[in-house]
């Protein structure tokens, strides 16, 4: 990234149905001229609003957005596109003068946008064989021979993590681990990353309390929407947690209080992984959270305005 502007760039990181959104929405109302950058792979998705917490129309018309609302469901967004986007947001909001402001939780992202790492090539044939093997296990021991470094970090049964190292490794003839997805490289960075840190029992209720909300907002009815558009969504698309799981529901896998529940425990597990993705980043500044994350707004506003005086 060559930066329009060296001037600090606050981002608001963190796990899943943590506040983000309202913690930069109260920035956005304090600080002048700011424009909000949002750091979510799901919610570049036209059509896939409530499942994804986009910000409501009215938080839209009252502070502008980037990176929403970006492509079709049916079509596959890859990381090298959301990273030049999102550079490319950052870079025209500070052209005008404005100011930009990270939020977002999708961590993988949040790197290719403020490091700008280099992000190995697609190599579909090499993929499409390894594809073959259905023992994700038998993947994952494979990758331990052929870079163990890159399987040290991943979980042996995600499959499409898996199945991404090997490709790339097997593809260009290079570890996955020492490309930038791979690598655990923190350097400096102008981006002031700040995260509310909840107890873990109060993100499972918030978990539970906003996917209650979303059905009541009419998430199962946006997925069967979705469902009827004759394309379906694409393979990045259907990642998105809940969605999977109605789509399953809707083809008679599970019964809807089946498919809820195992919503509700993906979600958690993701915020388990999300915590432990970010904790690894010693450049974030984390703020216990007793009760509202509007709590970190004071520190946050004062360090604004010592970093930019």
């Amino acid at each position: 990234m060559n930066p329009v502007s060296d001037s600090p760039v606050l981002s608001i990181v963190g796990t899943t149905a943590s506040g983000k959104s309202s913690i930069a929405m109260a920035l956005a109302r304090e600080i002048p001229n700011v424009e909000i950058v949002s750091i979510d792979s799901m919610q570049v998705y036209r059509g896939m609003d409530i499942g994804t917490a986009k910000p409501s129309v009215q938080d839209q018309i009252e502070v502008a957005h980037h990176m929403i609302d970006l492509v079709d469901p049916s079509i596959e967004y890859s990381l090298s596109e959301f990273q030049r986007e999102a550079i490319n947001a950052i870079e025209e909001i500070e052209g005008r003068g404005a100011v930009p402001l990270l939020v977002g939780g999708t961590g993988l992202h949040l790197r290719a946008v403020i490091d700008n790492f280099e992000i190995p090539k697609q190599y579909p044939t090499v993929g499409k064989e390894l594809s073959g093997e259905v023992d994700t296990t038998k993947l994952h021991k494979l990758l331990t021979q052929l870079d163990p470094v890159a399987a040290d970090r991943m979980e042996n049964t995600n499959r499409r993590r898996v199945l991404r190292a090997l490709e790339v490794t097997l593809g260009s003839g290079r570890p996955f681990s020492s490309y930038g997805p791979g690598m655990q490289k923190y350097g400096p960075t102008r981006f002031r990353m700040a995260a509310p840190k909840w107890e873990r029992e109060e993100v499972n209720r918030r978990i539970d309390e906003r996917f209650k909300k979303q059905m009541e907002m009419g998430f199962l009815e946006e997925v069967r929407e979705l469902n009827r558009n004759s394309e379906g969504l694409s393979r990045t698309a259907r990642q998105a947690l809940g969605y999977r799981q109605f789509l399953d529901h809707l083809d008679g896998v599970f019964s809807l209080d089946e498919a809820i529940d195992v919503a509700k425990r993906q979600t958690r597990k993701f915020a388990r992984r999300q915590e432990r993705w970010f904790m690894r980043d010693p450049r974030i500044q984390w703020f216990d959270i007793e009760r509202n994350p509007l709590e970190m707004l004071p520190v946050l506003m004062k360090e604004w305005r010592h970093a930019t005086s």
